[in-house]
């Protein structure tokens, strides 16, 4: 059965990671996803383990679903090429900094001239309209900025004094993907109803910030910041994975029900009337007490035996898998989760699912990552180029910028 996005032609025009995130999203959800390259390649060909060049782990990751045509958009014919292309399309994706966009001559405006019903997305680190506009952002930049990786900080008695650290994950970027992709669905939604295609907007700093907020903007939500920021039970140094007697545990409980559970199950049944305890507000404003029990008492049982009475108890609980274990899980693996194919140019390969079911239109894997340049001669012939045509448009000529 088709995706939901069967039918929509995508200009993807991303590089790194926040923008192929976005548009291997649109692929997999159906979308026809045409990538434009530069001839040299896309940055991500080059990172990590390849079998050949240009074809490393991180690319295979987040461009299947997609199509590539080689353009080289400081060359007139190649960025009139990509208009005509853009005359034929639903959706156009980039994440330049809106002076290169202007620079190349491919800026909204310039676009929609071509086709007002274009939905045309973009992403940059900071608001379009705003003094930093045209600053470089990249991952590390924008979890510094937005509060993540003083969050991330250890605590101030550990090893490392509490210094900021960063997320071991591209975590903005990949967020600010699925925010770009969610986006542009919207806002055909939108061109559905009124028939008027939209510039969009994602910049990473507000949406980082709005992220990070959700959970630690505490008085502020009362115009009062003075009086503290950010959530007691996710800043508490005991909040972290228990120690067992032969292992790690997880666990959280949430509402007084499973704390009560959680108590009973701990053999420390008494603590379900203790008034520091006993209701979410008490349980927030002494979180450290609470957590080191949890933390003592974790320690006098095994793994297994913790896992079989919280299951009893109805207490939500996992183990901690290192990422050996987490490509490992049978759960992950019998479902087809982690999908096993076979590339044309790279062999066995595995990517993963698109992790949300739709029951009517379901998301599916059609096109393994391409090779550079795989579709450029088909698709420029669709758009009625000739041969002659096609090698004037793919050749590095002297109208090309050093």
């Amino acid at each position: 059965m088709p995706g939901p996005l069967e039918g929509i032609r995508v200009i993807d025009l991303t590089a790194a990671v926040l923008g192929p995130v976005a548009t291997q999203i649109l692929g997999d959800l159906g979308a026809e996803v045409i990538k434009v390259e530069p001839p040299e390649g896309e940055m991500m060909r080059g990172i990590g383990p390849a079998r050949h060049p240009g074809m490393a782990a991180y690319f295979l990751n987040v461009n299947r679903n997609k199509k590539s045509l080689v353009l080289d958009l400081k060359r007139p014919p190649a960025r009139e090429a990509l208009l005509r292309l853009a005359a034929t399309s639903d959706v156009l994706v980039h994440n330049m900094r809106p002076g290169a966009a202007a620079r190349l001559g491919i800026d909204y405006a310039s676009v929609a001239a071509r086709n007002p019903r274009i939905v045309y997305a973009w992403a940059s680190g900071y608001r379009k309209d705003g003094p930093e506009r045209d600053r470089a952002a990249f991952d590390d930049v924008i979890q510094g900025e937005s509060g993540l990786a003083a969050l991330n900080a250890g605590p101030p008695d550990g090893p490392d004094g509490g210094q900021p650290r960063y997320l071991p994950m591209v975590v903005c970027d990949k967020l600010s993907g699925h925010v770009l992709a969610s986006s542009v669905g919207m806002a055909l939604f939108a061109r559905e109803r009124t028939g008027q295609g939209q510039e969009i907007h994602v910049p990473m700093l507000e949406t980082m910030v709005a992220f990070n907020m959700v959970d630690h903007l505490w008085h502020g939500v009362f115009g009062e910041p003075e009086k503290g920021l950010g959530y007691p039970r996710m800043l508490t140094p005991w909040r972290r994975p228990y120690a067992t007697a032969d292992g790690y545990i997880c666990l959280l409980a949430t509402t007084d029900r499973q704390w009560r559970n959680l108590f009973g199950a701990i053999e420390c049944p008494e603590l379900a009337q203790d008034p520091h305890f006993c209701t979410i507000p008490a349980r927030t404003a002494n979180i450290d007490a609470l957590y080191t029990i949890l933390g003592e008492r974790m320690r006098t049982r095994g793994t297994a035996e913790w896992r079989a009475r919280l299951d009893a108890a109805d207490v939500p609980n996992g183990v901690v898998n290192d990422m050996q274990a987490v490509v490992a899980d049978p759960g992950l693996n019998d479902s087809g989760f982690f999908h096993r194919y076979d590339h044309p140019t790279e062999g066995p390969c595995v990517t993963m699912r698109h992790p949300v079911e739709f029951s009517a239109t379901p998301a599916g894997f059609r096109l393994p990552p391409p090779y550079l340049g795989e579709h450029t001669e088909a698709l420029l012939s669709e758009l009625g180029y000739s041969k002659e045509e096609i090698a004037e448009i793919t050749s590095r000529g002297p109208d090309r910028p050093r």
